[in-house]
């Protein structure tokens, strides 16, 4: 009789085992929600601005037309300094490394997701001990009659559970969950990009502006020591009786004014100086920059085509994944309309004597299944799935705005850089007439002919003309970074890590815990 039993229970367990794993195998196909499909996104045949460089203009863009930029994209300014500076961000930069975190972060998010697709396995193992009262014990007679007894006794338990619960994936929630993680860690990748591209063109932006301000300097430097020499001049001419007061007077009053000037330069300079420190980790009061005065124009800039900046883009990149999360989330919410079932399972030993703890008689198990299916919750998964809609709605907006807002940003740089080498051509011209204006009433005034104030006018054009100059190719330069920007730098699509590449666990030593 003990040997039938045993071998039912055997069969009966073998049943249930097979059949949950026959019924199970069946569900992996059944997925809720709709599919995922990239928007489309009308792009221009070409960027307007650049088919009018094209057209005789003092900047042009690099050819051919399908050119782009890549990799280590401020190497075309060929300027060695940058080139370590640039190189020092990438690797100590904190802002870069606060967004790297946050990727490691998410890429932990689709393994946590990835767990809910196995069973959860515990065990719990106790010993106790217990004494019952001896006045609630009771027994029956033969005759119908209660007695009590007063006996009672102490009972040790000694128990090892092995439990095992799995929640099978039938309509898809634990995928669309994976998926909705390894879409949010490809956003967070991109937002790495889209950060990385950011402090670059700051580090580029800042270093032609500290370049400048050098350049401003040897300006005023030039324009200090001749007005220096006007001044000797003038005192000559005075103490021979050619020339009055008056023109000491003024000549001393426009030196103090350039030395003034030149003084005040290295506020900005210093400022610079300090932001470039900021962005490569370093501490301001243990950086500094050599003077360089800038002498370089932009180099011709590859643009490619309108359609380039979709793939191009790392903000882009951030919000269609952005989306693709969305419309998995939409998924996750239509499950909620679905049973879950839930399987369970418990084996182990259980025992009242420590030495019969393990034995086979001490055995015990127990599995079961359950299905539950919400009947009203008052609209609740109707309203969670409307405004799962209503997000990725909004998020395709924000996805065609970011596309539109980088045709926008790439257009206006073009604008930039070619109206300014325009400019620019200009106020050479009128810097060079300035500079014959000023040697002319130098030579009108050193003749008599004309007062010292004509060559103060003529040394403020010069001096106005050269820093109007400066500061248009300055504009220029930070222009050039600020197209390369708009364009993506020397990302690609094709660089953003797969779902399975944020699927895998980080190596050591990109997890480890920074000191």
């Amino acid at each position: 009789m003990r040997s039938w039993i045993s071998r039912t229970n055997r069969s009966s367990r073998t049943y249930l085992l097979t059949s949950a794993v026959a019924f199970v195998s069946l569900l992996p196909g059944c997925t809720v929600g709709p599919k995922y499909h990239a928007p489309t996104i009308p792009t221009p045949p070409a960027y307007k601005e650049a088919v009018q460089s094209n057209n005789g203009e003092s900047w042009n863009v690099a050819q051919p037309a399908d050119a782009t930029l890549r990799g280590k994209w401020w190497e075309i300014f060929n300027e060695p300094e940058l080139n370590a500076l640039e190189e020092q961000l990438n690797i100590n930069n904190q802002n870069i490394k606060e967004f790297f975190e946050n990727f490691m972060a998410a890429r932990a998010v689709v393994r946590e997701a990835r767990a809910q697709y196995y069973p959860t396995l515990s065990v719990a193992p106790s010993t106790g001990r217990s004494q019952t009262s001896a006045n609630v014990h009771t027994t029956t007679t033969a005759t119908g009659g209660i007695t009590t007894s007063s006996s009672s006794s102490a009972n040790n338990n000694f128990t090892l559970p092995l439990e095992a619960s799995w929640a099978p994936d039938i309509w898809g929630k634990v995928r669309n969950t994976v998926r909705q993680a390894q879409y949010s860690a490809q956003m967070s990748a991109a937002d790495l990009e889209n950060e990385r591209l950011t402090e670059q063109a700051s580090l580029a932006q800042f270093y032609f502006e500290l370049r400048g301000q050098d350049m401003l300097q040897q300006i005023f430097n030039e324009t200090v020591a001749a007005d220096q020499k006007s001044l000797e001049l003038t005192k000559t001419l005075y103490d021979l009786g050619i020339d009055g007061q008056i023109a000491v007077v003024q000549a001393q009053t426009t030196l103090e004014g350039a030395q003034a000037g030149a003084t005040n330069v290295g506020i900005a300079r210093a400022q610079y100086e300090h932001a470039i420190a900021m962005l490569i980790g370093k501490a301001a009061s243990d950086f500094s920059v050599a003077v360089k005065p800038m002498t370089t124009a932009p180099p011709p800039i590859p643009l490619g085509v309108p359609t380039d900046i979709l793939q191009r883009r790392p903000d882009i990149a951030a919000a269609e994944r952005r989306m693709a999360a969305a419309n998995a989330q939409i998924g996750i919410a239509y499950a909620a309309f679905y049973p879950n079932l839930t399987l369970t399972g418990q084996a182990g030993f259980q025992s009242a004597a420590i030495s019969k703890w393990f034995s086979w008689p001490s055995r015990f198990w127990s599995v079961g299944a359950s299905i539950s299916q919400p009947l009203f919750d008052a609209g609740l998964r109707r309203a969670t799935v409307q405004q799962d809609v209503a997000n990725y709605n909004a998020n395709l907006a924000a996805y065609r705005q970011t596309v539109l807002t980088a045709f926008q940003q790439v257009e206006d740089a073009l604008a930039q850089v070619r109206i300014l080498s325009q400019q620019i051509v200009q106020e050479q011209a009128a810097l060079k007439s300035a500079q014959s204006f000023l040697d002319l009433e130098r030579g009108r005034y050193e003749s008599g002919i004309d007062p010292y104030i004509n060559v103060l006018v003529a040394q403020n054009t010069a001096l106005s003309n050269a820093q109007t100059l400066n500061s248009l190719q300055v504009q220029e330069m930070t222009s050039a970074v600020s197209l390369i920007e708009a364009l993506g730098g020397g990302w690609n699509r094709s660089q953003l890590a797969s779902p399975d590449q944020v699927t895998v666990k980080p190596s050591s030593g990109e997890s480890s815990i920074q000191q």
